[in-house]
């Protein structure tokens, strides 16, 4: 298998998890030996996260075993969860934006028909609902934990505290036509056909 290193690795993201990640992953695993350098472990990880290659593709190209990728990316999610935000300090990080975008996606998952909670009949594969805070430019501020894909996104982000944390906070937010009834401050476009020129071009 080819991996493109570029393509998928900034240098600046290269180099810090260089610089990061050989005392943070040894201190997890309780040793200093590794069969791939800093380096390439965050390659693999990368790889996986934003390309989706599978364990076993992985491990074909980096020539380490299924069971070496798993524990490699483990680490990873684990060190990248110790970084990661709280909702509260996203609030606070917002504080200084014009406004915020609310959305939900739904990860896909490899699942059996019987796991019925994690089907969403909206994308209509298995999946994890994982509900997203950005700035107006897209940049991504704060990531929910996941819940089945069956879930839907208005009572995903009731569930995880997000419409309460917005009113305190009085940010506007945009969020899509799946958070009808979410009420102040998210504001979704108007629904139905016969609306007036300025209504349409809000809801555009």
């Amino acid at each position: 298998m080819s991996i493109r290193r570029r393509s998928i690795c900034p240098p600046r993201t290269c180099g810090v998890w260089r610089a990061n990640w050989p005392s943070t992953a040894g201190r997890s695993v309780g040793t200093r030996w590794r069969r791939l350098t800093a380096g390439r472990q965050a390659l693999l990880v990368l790889a996986h996260l934003r390309c989706g290659n599978t364990y076993a593709q992985l491990a074909a190209g980096f020539g380490i075993g299924i069971a070496t990728v798993y524990r490699h990316v483990r680490e990873a999610i684990k060190v990248l969860a110790e970084f990661a935000p709280t909702l509260d300090e996203a609030i606070a990080t917002a504080r200084k934006k014009a406004y915020l975008i609310l959305d939900g996606t739904v990860l896909p998952i490899d699942r059996i028909a019987a796991d019925r909670p994690y089907y969403s009949g909206k994308k209509k594969h298995h999946g994890m609902n994982v509900q997203v805070l950005t700035d107006p430019f897209g940049r991504l501020l704060w990531a929910s934990p996941a819940l089945p894909g069956a879930t839907h996104d208005l009572s995903a982000a009731r569930e995880h505290g997000i419409l309460d944390a917005l009113g305190a906070a009085g940010l506007t937010t945009y969020a899509d036509k799946a958070y009808q009834s979410a009420g102040r401050p998210v504001r979704i476009p108007f629904r139905g056909r016969r609306l007036k020129r300025w209504q349409r071009r809000r809801a555009s």
